[in-house]
């Protein structure tokens, strides 16, 4: 019996509007950092989640202070919509890119609250999270907002971090963090070429503090920790403290009676070391071996871009008989013009290695 093609192509038309239905439904995503498929992607953030977000990002709102950074020197400043209070209070960043003191700030970095109503009112297509900021999670996804968490402790997590962002991001910013990834890769292999040479018990013992009231410090298991070693250092606190901006006492310092103290804060920070009868005490101090940690876009210490000019300064100010040929200047130069696109004065550098802001 001869049967009609037309149940065939009946079934065939229908069959294809049955797929197109899928894929426009976005149903077809892939559990994959990066990969999308119609109007989703689903990435797996650094903490492990899964989540699932637009395709396209074009709204982005960032309450990981360090990271607004990150994505300005990926050429995605303008996707800005939403950041925090500690970026409008950074004086390099305003410079570098005035218009993020117009952005609404609906994060308090001081409470670490989020305020609801004012994120929803930007739209964003995304909010970047830090580790730690699990109640603002819940806010944010409760209200519809696609949450990526991002953190790092390791250089080599930087590198995933900004890679996954570039992704994120789209456009040339994953282009971006590659060549930025090649230039880190390249300044810390030039940097352990050299600090690696140092026999362990001519390593200078460096205290990092990260206030002054409270009295806080950087131990083990930070990004901190990790470029203190890579530049030649190893970190006083680091067998009794693990974490950030931990809480100590004087007491603990003097008894840690570091070579070298670097410190975050100002000049007027600095000084008041200087002019502390119980600090002059300290070997550090009295060897003039006091220094303020320098402060661009973003604080150079922590978590941000600028990660790559921080091994280089902290090496040559560590050793500098060993990194003669290391012009620190020269180096920030060119970077900011690389990076951020933007040509530095001397003013802008003397405010950099100087911060009093």
């Amino acid at each position: 019996m001869k049967m009609s093609g037309k149940p065939n192509v009946t079934i065939s038309i229908w069959l294809l509007t049955l797929l197109i239905c899928l894929f426009c439904s976005g149903s077809l995503v892939y559990a994959d950092a990066g990969t999308s498929t119609g109007a989703t992607q689903t990435v797996t953030d650094m903490m492990g989640n899964t989540v699932q977000i637009p395709a396209t990002i074009d709204r982005v709102a960032d309450f990981w202070n360090a990271h607004n950074e990150v994505v300005l020197m990926l050429g995605a400043g303008d996707k800005i919509v939403a950041t925090t209070s500690i970026i409008h209070n950074m004086p390099m960043f305003n410079k570098v890119y005035p218009r993020i003191g117009t952005i609404p700030a609906p994060f308090d970095s001081s409470t670490k609250v989020v305020t609801l109503e004012d994120t929803i009112a930007v739209k964003p297509d995304i909010a970047i999270l830090s580790d730690g900021m699990n109640k603002s999670a819940d806010q944010l996804s409760s209200a519809g907002i696609p949450v990526v968490t991002l953190y790092f402790t390791t250089f080599e997590d930087l590198k995933k971090c900004f890679l996954l962002t570039g992704s994120i991001l789209g456009g040339d910013a994953k282009t971006k963090a590659e060549k930025y990834n090649d230039y880190l890769d390249t300044k810390l292999s030039e940097i352990k070429d050299v600090t690696s040479k140092i026999p362990v018990d001519k390593k200078l013992s460096v205290l990092h503090i990260n206030s002054l009231k409270p009295l806080q410090v950087d131990g083990n298991k930070t990004l901190i920790d990790t470029w203190i070693n890579v530049a030649g250092g190893t970190n006083a606190a680091g067998v009794d403290v693990s974490g950030n901006m931990k809480s100590v006492t004087f007491e603990q310092i003097q008894a840690w009676d570091p070579d070298v103290i670097i410190m975050m804060g100002t000049t007027a920070d600095k000084e008041t070391i200087m002019n502390d009868p119980k600090w002059k005490d300290l070997k550090a101090v009295q060897d003039g071996k006091l220094f303020l940690n320098p402060k661009g876009v973003f604080y150079w210490d922590r978590y941000g871009a600028e990660e790559a000019l921080q091994i280089q300064w902290a090496a040559k100010t560590l050793y500098p008989e060993l990194f003669k040929d290391l012009d620190i200047k020269d180096v920030i130069k060119k970077f900011y013009n690389e990076f951020f696109n933007y040509n530095l004065t001397d003013d802008d550098i003397d405010s950099i290695m100087n911060p009093t802001a």
